[in-house]
């Protein structure tokens, strides 16, 4: 038996009571499909700002009728406290990952950014403290390590945030170690590194790379690289992070109060990862003629490369990723094409 069956073997045999704030957006979506499909109880929090119903349908239709009986969802904001200290009652472990994402947002609009990551996250954490909770998990980033120039990543050496989201997400860290100090509470940072797959809405100006790329090429619109393409990143499948929230949460007392590296360990240009998309895509019978990506400049905030040392969270929390890149892009373009083909059904309609 391999770490992760011999983890959701444990979960179904003793089944908790699960708080998981940003429930209706990408990846707290797939949280919540994971743990009611291991019969957990589920509060979900969520305001839909950057969430969707439809996330949540989805996770519906793919479980069960009994597990889904086992999902009490509250729709609110984590900026207010009240909603805060109810969402948290009787809750064993939260995963925190309702935030305003994106790097461009955040320097549009520092103050909502602030506002959403830093005072939100201090409510849901002292909620959680008040509550005694068993341990808190909450979603980083790797941008916290900004201008920081060593390749890997790794977890003690950061630089200088690049941007007001890099700074909300540092902010956090530092707040999640004064909190464990200060009240005793158990607290977990995961530093996601590019996270991808189903779900990942393609759309508004804040959209990340990939499910861009996917509706481009597949509705025959423009796609664009910003800058020349050899930016590199570490592109993280989404179902390792989820892997690693639940091993966050069930990990021995030595794993507590740290923050972890949460990524494949493997770099990609964004020329290769646009090369990598459209395979995917031909090999699945569509014909994209010679489309090429449209450059333009780079973004300011932007890092130039990424790549996480996991080398920690292997060794503390048991982590090893599930699913690399190509496996990873092959199962989020059946999802996309899914997708794109149920949305033009239903314009004929």
């Amino acid at each position: 038996m391999n770490k992760y069956e011999s983890l959701t073997n444990n979960l179904r045999q003793n089944p908790a009571t699960w708080l998981i704030t940003g429930t209706a957006g990408f990846i707290g979506s797939h949280l919540l499909e994971t743990l009611l499909k291991l019969d957990q109880r589920i509060v979900g929090l969520d305001n839909f700002s950057t969430g969707s119903a439809r996330n949540l349908e989805e996770v519906r239709s793919l479980v069960t009728p009994e597990q889904w009986e086992r999902f009490r969802f509250v729709q609110g904001d984590i900026r207010d406290a009240a909603v805060c200290r109810d969402a948290c009652a009787n809750v064993d472990h939260v995963l925190h990952q309702a935030a305003l994402g994106s790097v461009p947002r955040s320097i549009a609009d520092p103050i909502t950014s602030h506002q959403v990551n830093v005072d939100g996250f201090i409510n849901i954490l002292f909620a959680a403290c008040n509550a005694k909770i068993r341990r808190f998990v909450y979603a980083s980033s790797s941008s916290v390590y900004g201008d920081a120039p060593e390749l890997p990543k790794v977890e003690e050496k950061t630089g200088r945030p690049l941007s007001p989201y890099a700074a909300t997400k540092l902010v956090n860290e530092v707040y999640g170690d004064v909190f464990a100090r200060t009240y005793g509470v158990e607290v977990i940072g995961l530093r996601y590194f590019n996270v991808f797959g189903p779900r990942q809405d393609p759309m508004g100006p804040y959209a990340a790379v990939i499910p861009q790329w996917f509706h481009g090429l597949l509705s025959g619109e423009a796609t664009y690289i910003n800058g020349d393409g050899e930016t590199s990143r570490d592109f993280c499948y989404v179902n390792n992070a989820v892997y690693a929230n639940l091993l966050a949460a069930m990990a021995g007392p030595p794993a507590a109060n740290q923050v972890y590296n949460i990524a494949a360990g493997q770099r990609t240009t964004l020329n290769e990862l646009f090369g990598a998309i459209r395979i995917q895509l031909v090999e699945m019978g569509f014909k994209l003629g010679e489309r090429k990506p449209v450059y333009r400049d780079f973004r300011p905030g932007d890092v130039r490369h990424s790549l996480a040392d996991i080398h920690k969270a292997e060794r503390l929390l048991g982590y090893v990723p599930l699913t690399m890149l190509r496996e990873g892009l092959g199962q989020t373009a059946a999802w996309y094409v899914s997708a794109s083909t149920a949305v033009a059904t239903a314009s004929r309609l």
